[in-house]
């Protein structure tokens, strides 16, 4: 009897067993049900978001806009950002209780989210900030301004005395960011320029890359962007630029092509794990909230849109120490080309052939001959001057005719206007050659436009030459 009623209580538990079971199943495939819809969803909204991105009917990223919870209005009012971007040394190569950091790499880095406009100028790091040339020391050097993690305010006011611009914020930057943030991406692919070798025991440092392109993890991107030379001291070719030079070059390339994978926008979901990393391994002043708004508009960035340059100068032995004196004039110069903001203009296509008049009268097409040939030799001149010229024009007078007018005078004696835009308002025309071309091409061009003074640029923008034109232009 006992056996029977244990038997029954069996198969009870075992029909209860079986039945939740069942229910979970039965929950299980709901989920998964509700996964593939999801999925399916996702993927369509995703492509026609991916679409609406690609042919420009969107001005930011409203995927990232929504995951961080910001108000479209809002984003409209995003200004340009100057950021000074610091990634610190141990002085003491590691040891115990070290005497102070320094700022290891310098940079000015700055985007502009309504023009779409960002901007990387190196400075090196011996660059010579102290006051008397005499007196000069190696403490003289920009990058011991920050000793100690505590003079940030110091390098702030020397980056500004350099550069002239009005700077007040700032990320110091932990190598772990930048391995964390190529990790979370899958890696980046990267043309690494030569052969890299050097051990470091004292920082635990082992670079070992070889040249070529290649997929790029954390720890190697970090390797690359802190490579100077080699244990035998060999180092980058001086064409590309040896040590410090050739670092901040490759550094400057990397972020380039880091920026064009990164910001994908199948990257997009990820904006708030990438801003979480970015966050924890930095140290700045720049809050959080403000920082968020120009997510939604670095997804629909232009890589190709960077400029970038160094501080120009040149190395120079003061009492017993080499630093690196900055040229003002130049410094200037380069200052005004990366941070100048362009807000280009569409260009209309004309038509270069026209169609012949039957009606047209014989009196007419007479003088137009004889006015061909007594410009023959003139027009062979502006030709052979212009030909194969590319000229960006940026108009700084006030006044929005003026672009025009002197995009149509340079079109007319042969140039290849590329590139025409509105700036800020500026008081003198400045013709910048940018590809060092004879200096009759450069008088030509001030002839034309009957203004201008011409000073030489570093080649940023992909043209020959860039003019900006001031209120003195008539």
């Amino acid at each position: 009897m006992k056996k029977e009623m244990q038997a029954k209580e069996n198969m009870k538990k075992k029909k209860k067993k079986l039945k939740i079971k069942r229910f979970f199943r039965f929950i299980f495939l709901i989920i998964l049900i509700a996964i593939i819809i999801y999925g399916i969803s996702f993927a369509i909204k995703m492509n026609k978001h991916k679409a609406a991105m690609e042919e420009g009917e969107v001005e930011y990223d409203p995927l990232s806009a929504i995951a961080l919870g910001i108000d479209p209005d809002k984003l409209k009012e995003v200004g340009r950002l100057n950021v000074l971007v610091v990634g610190e040394s141990d002085a003491n190569q590691g040891l115990p209780d070290p005497a102070y950091f320094l700022a290891d790499t310098i940079m000015v880095v700055s985007y502009n989210p309504q023009t779409q406009q960002a901007a990387i100028l190196s400075i090196p790091r011996d660059t010579y900030v102290g006051k008397n040339k005499a007196n000069a020391s190696a403490s003289d050097k920009i990058n011991c301004a920050y000793r100690n993690k505590t003079k940030m305010e110091n390098l702030l006011n020397a980056v500004n005395d350099l550069t002239g611009l009005e700077i007040d914020k700032y990320v110091t930057v932990d190598t772990a960011a930048i391995r964390e943030i190529v990790d979370a991406v899958g890696g980046i692919t990267f043309n690494v320029p030569i052969d890299m070798d050097y051990d470091d025991d004292s920082q635990d440092l082992y670079i070992h890359l070889q040249a070529g392109e290649q997929l790029l993890d954390g720890e190697k991107a970090e390797h690359l962007l802190r490579f100077r030379h080699n244990n035998d001291m060999t180092s980058y070719d001086s064409e590309y630029g040896d040590n410090d030079f050739g670092r901040m070059r490759t550094q400057r390339e990397f972020i380039q092509e880091a920026a064009k994978q990164i910001l994908k926008i199948e990257n997009a979901p990820k904006a708030v794990n990438l801003m979480e990393i970015v966050f924890k391994n930095v140290e700045t002043n720049i809050d959080m909230d403000t920082m968020k708004y120009y997510i939604p508009y670095v997804f629909k960035f232009n890589p190709e849109n960077i400029q970038s340059d160094y501080v120009p100068g040149a190395s120079q032995k003061l009492n017993g120490v080499w630093l690196y004196i900055a040229d003002k004039a130049e410094t200037k110069q380069v200052v005004e080309d990366l941070f100048t903001d362009r807000q280009y203009v569409e260009e209309e296509q004309e038509e270069t052939t026209q169609e012949a008049n039957n009606t047209q009268d014989a009196q007419t097409q007479q003088k137009q001959e004889e006015k061909k040939t007594e410009t023959k030799e003139e027009q062979k001149t502006e030709t052979k001057q212009g030909k194969g010229i590319t000229i960006e024009v940026l108009n700084g007078t006030g006044k929005k005719d003026n672009l025009s007018k002197v995009c149509d005078k340079l079109k007319e004696a042969g140039y290849d206007v590329t590139k025409m835009g509105e700036t800020s308002v500026t008081e003198s025309t400045m013709i910048i050659n940018r590809t060092k071309k004879d200096s009759s091409i450069s008088n030509d061009i001030k002839g034309l436009i009957n203004t201008g003074s011409v000073t030489s640029g570093s080649d940023n923008s992909k043209v020959d030459f860039t003019i900006i034109l001031g209120k003195d232009y008539n």
